[in-house]
């Protein structure tokens, strides 16, 4: 069986993005080639890097790559995901053969204010929202 080719972006590829890369990958087996990127790829968010490892996720190698080149490169997706605000993901560029393009909106890390604690807190809760989010969806994809 051909693997389901995904693409997940957000705006830096810092945090989001990331987070749904990892969380496909190890949910959903063999079943998807997982790709995440950004419309302005950044610096991956140490916040971000630290819950992930939380959940035995190491992310701290991981590089920021850009949407654009992968547009670029004629890359192929089944499934673009935007998992950024609405109006952000309204920049991200129309890929030839996608299947669907479907948007889940969740909080940027990076612009959570507060202490650390409370940054690290709010983080988490952004991890396990994407988390639910990815575990329902392979249901949901399963069940096609």
């Amino acid at each position: 069986m051909e693997k389901i080719k995904v693409l997940f972006v957000c705006v830096h590829n810092s945090a989001r993005s990331q987070m749904a890369e990892a969380f496909l990958k190890k949910y959903g087996g063999q079943k998807f080639d997982v790709k995440s990127a950004g419309l302005e790829p950044g610096v991956l968010n140490p916040l971000v890097v630290r819950v992930m490892k939380e959940d035995g996720f190491d992310l701290s190698g991981n590089s920021t790559k850009g949407v654009f080149d992968m547009f670029k490169n004629g890359d192929l997706f089944n499934y673009v995901i935007t998992v950024c605000d609405a109006t952000k993901a309204e920049k991200c560029p129309i890929f030839p053969g996608i299947n669907k393009r479907l948007h889940w909106g969740f909080d940027d890390p990076s612009s959570l204010e507060g202490t650390e604690e409370e940054k690290i807190a709010k983080t988490r809760v952004i991890k396990e929202e994407i988390k639910a989010k990815i575990q329902s969806w392979i249901k949901e994809i399963e069940g096609e």
